[in-house]
This record gives structure tokens, C-alpha cells and sequence, in this order.
């Protein structure tokens, strides 16, 4: 199945800003996090077809998983 990886902040450093990616299906967010040697504790936010998702969801062919950074300041 084809899934829209798209990263943000940080996370785009030496990496991409979007790519298309082959993966199995019953792949889930946390195999994909995993795949791009981000840890679950890095994870500030998640979505999938723009909608807040956790990292245990299943991806299905042709949807997008955005995937943010945790954001500190003050």
C-alpha cells in the first residue's frame, strides 16, 4: 500500500519534507516513526488524513500520516 508521509519542525532535518512510501499492509504509525529513527517520546502530534491519531493506528492504502514534534518554549 502507498502512504503520504509528510514531516514537520525538526523532524524534516536530514530527512524529507514529504515522500511517498511503500509499506505492508497492517502497517501501523509506530512502525513508520520507528522506520525513521524517531522514538515514540520525540512524538508531539499525529494525523492521519488530518485527523489526531495514536501511534497504534492502523494505515490504510492512500492515506496521509503527518507527523510533528514536540514543541517546548515559554
Amino acid at each position: 500500500m502507498q502512504i503520504t508521509v509528510k514531516l514537520f519542525a525538526t523532524f524534516r532535518n536530514d530527512r524529507f519534507k514529504v515522500a511517498l512510501q511503500e509499506h505492508s499492509a497492517g502497517t501501523d504509525c509506530r512502525a513508520i516513526v520507528l522506520d525513521l529513527g524517531l522514538t515514540e517520546e520525540e512524538i508531539g502530534v499525529l494525523l492521519v488524513n488530518g485527523r489526531h491519531a495514536t501511534l497504534g493506528h492502523v494505515l490504510h492504502d492512500g492515506d496521509t500520516l503527518s507527523i510533528f514534534p514536540l514543541v517546548g518554549g515559554g
